[in-house]
């Protein structure tokens, strides 16, 4: 509907709507698999907010082209119904409470921490610490967005309703995490992982390591969370070893994961068909913009990272 008001390419837009997406979601919290990996390599999660809103619109850039001179140019008929929405619709202010309250505790929290800001002896400290540490700060979303609801009855609360759905989507979730931790705890445990770190050292791979890692993960299974929360969890034992131990560094290698777990999308990621299915896309055009858009978002963000930590 926006590209007919607005007479604009809809390849294009849908390009770029997609890749504005998968940036977000796999650089900058509250998005389950940032989340994950940040906890997994104990990387300040503020951190990880700020850095990631800055990699990812420089990371844009480059599919800002992509979307303008390329994707516009693929054909893509646009359909449209009419429908007619009888659903309760909060305002726009409680709607984003419950996303834009736990940001801004995580990082006052983040910024309160920082050396430079001498915050330890102040009396707020407390108070800024606990409500910013990640589990308390997402625990008030989750009270913040009961108030979108008309009214708090048995359907919200239902297997079919809001609780319902949020389990369905956040149990695999913690069940990964977990199983990740496992895993890496076993590669820990067992010596591969020096012996891999060790191997990738003499080259001085660095940063490329867990990009690598998560691009073929993703690649490979199809899930950018999964590719993730599992390359964090087999990166973490190797940490020390790669160099890649410092709290600054701890951040750019969660967001070198997330930028291999944009590389790429295709027919194995859900996301891929939601996509193409929700836009009228074939699987050829699907390949065209979001497989493309993606490889070239990854390559792009894994540059500015690493020139980041090299001005850094």
């Amino acid at each position: 509907a926006l590209s007919n008001k607005a007479k604009v390419a809809y390849g294009g837009t849908t390009a770029a709507l997609a890749l504005g997406l998968m940036a977000t979601h796999v650089m900058v919290p509250p998005t389950p698999g940032p989340i994950a990996a940040a906890g997994i390599l104990d990387a300040e999660l503020g951190s990880v907010i700020l850095w990631g809103l800055l990699v990812s619109m420089l990371a844009l850039v480059p599919c800002y082209f992509f979307s303008t001179k390329i994707a516009s140019r693929i054909h893509i008929p646009i359909k449209l119904e009419r429908t007619e929405d009888t659903l309760h619709k909060p305002k726009l202010f409680i709607s984003l409470l419950s996303i834009v309250v736990p940001i801004i505790l995580i990082v006052v929290k983040s910024v309160a921490d920082y050396p430079g800001m001498n915050m330890g002896d102040s009396f707020l400290y407390p108070m800024i610490s606990f409500f910013g540490s990640p589990v308390i700060a997402l625990l008030i979303g989750i009270i913040l967005a009961l108030l979108m609801p008309k009214k708090l009855d048995r359907k919200v609360y239902s297997a079919t309703g809001w609780l319902g759905d949020a389990l369905r989507i956040a149990a695999p979730i913690i069940l990964i995490t977990g199983a990740g931790g496992i895993f890496g705890a076993m590669l820990q445990n067992s010596g591969i992982a020096d012996f891999i770190a060790n191997s990738f050292t003499d080259i001085q791979i660095g940063l490329f390591l867990p990009f690598l890692l998560a691009a073929c993960l993703k690649t490979t299974q199809g899930s950018s969370t999964v590719a993730l929360i599992t390359t964090a969890s087999i990166v973490a034992p190797m940490l020390v070893a790669l160099g890649l131990d410092d709290p600054f560094l701890k951040t750019m290698t969660v967001l070198a994961i997330g930028a291999g777990s944009t590389v790429v999308s295709h027919a194995n990621d859900s996301f891929f068909w939601v996509l193409t299915q929700l836009t009228g896309m074939d699987v050829k055009q699907g390949n065209q913009i979001q497989t493309v858009g993606t490889l070239i978002f990854g390559i792009s963000a894994i540059l500015v990272i690493v020139t980041i930590t090299q001005i850094f």
